[in-house]
């Protein structure tokens, strides 16, 4: 089994405080604010990381679904817009744009479609969105 880590530091309150987002592989460390999340401050927010992560994902998976078909791609390019909106007063990612195009020898356009259909059914990412989450919580002196 493979385990990915990430991890996040706050320090302050919501609107003042202030943060950092580390991948466990440190491609990425840097910061994050309440200016960056919900308004167009400097630094990354948890949704657009979140985007990436499905854009590339999905990308990946189509990539394989287009290769096993007999099409091997040569070039593919998703943008993942991920919609936050207000939802009974509370901010609710309430849809995930995929936005995809590629450079495909030798295939239909309904073909295409079949293939990014299914593999936007099947990338890891889109089935983990839905997946049961678990916590540990521990309160330190």
């Amino acid at each position: 089994m493979l385990i990915r880590t990430a991890e996040a530091r706050w320090e302050g309150n919501l609107k003042e405080g202030k943060g950092n987002i580390r991948l466990g592989s440190g491609a990425y460390d840097g910061p994050y604010s309440f200016n960056s999340r919900f308004e167009q401050g400097t630094g990354t927010n948890p949704e657009e990381l979140l985007g990436g992560a499905h854009a590339g994902c999905f990308t990946m998976a189509l990539s394989l679904g287009l290769t096993t078909a007999g099409h091997a791609p040569t070039r593919l390019e998703t943008t993942a817009k991920v919609h936050l909106s207000r939802v009974a007063e509370a901010l609710t990612i309430t849809s995930i744009e995929l936005i995809t195009e590629g450079r495909v020898p030798g295939i239909s356009a309904a073909e295409f479609e079949r293939l990014a259909q299914d593999a936007k059914r099947n990338c890891i990412l889109s089935r983990a969105i839905s997946a049961p989450i678990s916590l540990k919580a521990t309160l330190l002196a």
